[in-house]
């Protein structure tokens, strides 16, 4: 999974406090407000290294993501229910999940280890939250020290454990030297188990100079022999894992009070997993020789007996195509305590290894395997379909499996998590790099020539970290740029669909749509050479057309489009931006602009394009062949973004700040010579525009921002003049200032880029078209009514007069798709003023005008927008 530190935030406390619950959030109305909740559908997108079944509520399962939160799966819908969407801004690290404890005894009671990073990239430390309702609501203990959800050996546990005898104590293995923790009073307080003898000491590349990689894994896996006490008393013999290599596990026999190293444990390898077999009376053991997910070179599988000590090492000793690997995952069939199942923690190529076995490691199947005794053939234990998720072939042509060929889809890569369902032999699911892969039939491998069927089981789970969004009007719903998939066109937000092809992307920053030429878009990003490129469509994304490659550029960097379409600027990272005067069939050289540069298009004057760098905003009035410095007084410093609004010409608005320094909204009508702060906003880091309300005027206008010292998503749909929050603290998902769109076909839905928790979709539920004119109602100035199939704004008050009149009271109000004004016989237009008449063409108001059409007489109120 990508690490992304887009921002300073606030560190929490480290005291062990017990914080106000605080609700999970799911697609369901938000309370006190009318907007309801839920994700662009994508299914997947992100490492989910755990997988956690209960032991004794059959059905119950939950996941967890390194940057994405905890979800748990919703057996009537099979769908992921997010948990954690609660999280705000300034706890933004919590969304990483380093472990998750499902509580055996009382059921509904669930725990997780939460925290981003344990380097610099991260300030704030970690915490346990605790549920006692499935995770609808959540209580918070601090901890005094950081937890890495997204660092090296994430995939490695789970560190967070609830003791099956009694399930007030939870015991919870720390990063960077912290050692072993417990809970006495189910997860309220925990303290540091201070008997316990080794805080770890791998660290998986001391000399590399990268903080992500100089941290120590610390305490790994806790593991308990539930028969070695009575049900309501503390486990007594308890074994835990410790990062180092020499010394990889220890054991308590009296409830954790002492603790001695486990004799005769294998060395030179790190403890990635463990399991209890109680009725055969083993620990079963897989390693590998570094922390993971993205590597492993060797490793091994063990038995250990309960009883008698014995270890016996049952490594799988298939290697296909003659490497080794470490191994990750590792599941005991809890029906059938004679079969297991390990995967390799990662062979890149051709693909994974899965093994099965059923007579406890003696012997194993792979799922995969050449036979040479054939004379060379491939021979697989497993049918795969993507065709639910069909991005899972990552720019490739989906075939069937070759030998020494790496086959598309693959079985994944990064398989830490590995769990048969302990009540449904035939229900398996693992965790890979981009999804969860799911077998319902998996007792089929047992039989001579039995062949499992997998397919992607994700659904609900959107781990993609969005860099940026467009809402073109029209056909196509959304567009969005993100790392690892690159991105997609949504016709249907509701339907899976796949990524940007031809070229492929496998990461994106920008994407960009003409705001009045309908299935022109383009998308900045890396295609499968590694080139930075840029990409254009005319046709809604059927096709595409590659720039050449960015020389020197350090990433792709941002990319804007003319409102006609036909003018694009390209400002790659850490290279000269460029400019396309014939929709991207060449490139050449743009003036005027610094490397770093963002860039975006006016919404409606093809001539317009702006820029913005460290505090400098630029505007270029010839389609982007040169741009100049307009204005120095906004943010220096800090995360920025803006955008142009429909339908008005030079109408900018720009977010962004640094708590440091400026940091708000501010609104430009002139393309950026001067600025405004708009009040109230403390802090601003996104804002984008939707289709307008019934009868106004102006566009929605959508913010990401802190207003008078509130966080919150916020709208307003009166020109900015006044603001309310459309979400609550039920949904607030993180660090969300990458970018903010408004659907611009339809009134209240918006888009929010997440980073970890995919695209959030919101929709107003209050939401409906105005109510009929009725002659005997009294109306005052601003009513908004419906009649003849138009909506018509009261100019005064009115009461009997019929909505039609060219000089009366009602103006009909309408828009284009595009956002600009439609020209209406009984609207008042003043100077500035765009509209588009019945042909298309676009005129700008000379003076206050009323019932005079565009283009009647020369010497009229309107001049042609060329």
């Amino acid at each position: 999974m990508r690490f992304t530190a887009a921002a300073t935030f606030a560190a929490t406390a480290g005291a062990l406090l017990t914080a106000a619950s605080v609700p999970a959030a799911q697609a369901v109305d938000s309370p006190g407000s009318a907007y309801t909740w839920s994700n662009v559908a994508i299914s997947g997108g992100g490492y989910v290294p755990g997988i956690i079944y209960n032991q004794t509520e059959e059905g119950l399962v939950y996941a967890r993501t390194d940057i994405g939160g905890a979800y748990r799966l919703d057996r009537t819908t099979d769908t992921w229910i997010p948990l954690l969407d609660h999280v705000g801004w300034d706890q933004w690290n919590r969304l990483g999940v380093l472990s998750l404890a499902t509580d055996p005894v009382d059921t509904a009671r669930v725990y997780a280890a939460v925290g981003m990073y344990t380097n610099e990239w991260d300030e704030s430390n970690g915490a346990i939250l605790r549920s006692a309702d499935y995770g609808e609501t959540w209580e918070a203990t601090a901890l005094p020290f950081k937890v890495g959800g997204n660092m090296p050996g994430r995939g490695i546990g789970e560190r967070l454990q609830v003791d099956p005898n009694d399930n007030d104590v939870l015991y919870y293995g720390a990063e960077s030297g912290q050692g072993l923790w417990r809970s006495t009073d189910a997860g309220v307080t925990f303290s540091q188990v201070d008997a316990f003898p080794n805080v770890g000491d791998f660290v998986p590349d001391a000399s590399s100079g990268n903080s992500y990689l100089m941290q120590n894994l610390g305490v790994l896996w806790t593991a308990f022999d539930a028969a070695s006490s009575a049900p309501g008393e503390a486990t007594r013999t308890v074994f835990t894992a410790v990062a180092d290599t020499d010394s990889i596990l220890y054991r308590s026999d009296d409830a954790g009070e002492t603790w001695a190293p486990v004799e005769g444990a294998p060395t030179g390898f790190l403890p990635h997993h463990g399991v209890i077999d109680e009725a055969g009376r083993y620990l079963y053991l897989t390693t590998s020789s570094t922390s993971g997910p993205y590597d492993g070179s060797d490793g091994e599988v063990w038995r250990y007996g309960l009883d008698d000590g014995t270890w016996t090492d049952i490594t799988p000793p298939q290697r296909p195509v003659g490497v080794d690997f470490g191994f990750g995952g590792l599941t005991v069939d809890r029906t059938d305590p004679d079969t297991l199942m390990v995967a390799s923690q990662i062979q890149w190529w051709p693909d994974v290894l899965i093994f099965r076995s059923t007579d406890r490691g003696e012997t194993w199947s792979p799922i995969w395997d050449y036979d040479w005794s054939t004379g060379g053939t491939l021979v697989t234990r497993y049918d795969q379909s993507i065709d639910e998720v069909p991005w899972l072939r990552f720019g490739k042509q989906v075939g069937e499996p070759t030998m020494w060929a790496e086959p598309t889809p693959k079985l994944g890569w990064m398989i830490s998590a590995l769990e048969i369902d302990p009540f449904n032999p035939d229900e398996l699911m693992y965790g890979t790099g981009a999804t969860i892969y799911r077998s319902e039939n998996l007792t089929d491998w047992d039989e001579a020539g039995g062949v499992i069927d997998i397919e992607p089981g994700a659904d609900g789970i959107e781990e993609t970290a969005i860099q940026d969004l467009v809402a073109p009007a029209g056909d196509v719903d959304l567009v969005s740029a993100m790392l690892d998939l690159g991105g997609f066109v949504h016709d249907d937000i509701t339907a899976v669909t796949d990524t940007f092809q031809d070229p492929y992307f496998g990461g994106a920053t920008s994407v960009d749509a003409a705001g009045l030429e309908e299935g022109t878009i383009a998308r900045a990003g890396t295609d499968g050479s590694g080139a930075h490129v840029v990409a254009v469509s005319h046709d809604a994304g059927e096709t595409w057309t590659a720039s050449p490659a960015a020389d020197g550029a350090s990433g792709p960097g941002t990319v804007a489009v003319a409102a006609d379409g036909q003018g694009l600027v390209w400002a790659p990272a850490g290279a000269d931006a460029r400019y396309s005067a014939d929709g991207g069939a060449t490139w050449a050289a743009s003036a005027g602009l610094p490397t770093g540069v963002r860039v975006e298009a006016d919404r409606v004057d093809a001539s317009l394009l702006y820029g913005f760098a460290d505090g400098t905003f630029y505007a270029s009035t010839d389609a982007g062949a040169t741009f100049v410095a307009a204005s120095s007084v906004l943010p220096a410093e800090g995360n920025v973004r803006f955008a142009a609004m429909p339908g008005a010409p030079g109408e900018v608005w720009l977010a962004g700040g640094d708590e440091d320094g400026a940091y708000g909204l501010w609104r430009s009508h002139d393309a950026g010579a001067t600025w405004k702060r708009v009040a109230g906003f403390d802090e601003a880091d996104t804002v984008g525009f939707g289709k307008a309300a019934p009868g106004a005027t102006w566009p929605a206008i959508y913010t990401a921002a802190s207003r008078d010292g509130e966080r919150g998503v916020w709208r307003s749909l009166d020109g900015g003049g006044t603001w309310e929050r459309i979400n609550d603290d039920e949904h607030q998902w993180g660090w969300i200032g990458a970018d903010i769109e408004g659907d611009p076909d339809v009134f209240g839905r918006v888009y929010i880029a997440t980073n970890g928790r995919g695209i959030v979709v919101g929709d107003d539920a209050a939401a409906a078209a105005p109510g009929e004119w009725i002659a005997r109602t009294a109306y005052r100035e601003g009513d908004v009514v419906s009649h003849d199939g138009a909506v018509w704004v009261a100019t005064w008050w009115t009461r009997a007069q019929e909505p039609g009149a060219v000089y009366g009271p009602w103006q009909e109000v309408a828009a284009a798709p595009s956002g600009v004004a439609v020209w209406t016989a009984t609207r008042i237009f003043t100077r500035g003023d765009v509209v588009v008449d019945a042909d298309g063409v676009l005129w700008r108001a000379k003076w206050w005008t009323r019932g005079q059409a565009p283009g009647a007489s020369p010497w009229g109120p309107w001049e042609p927008l060329s």
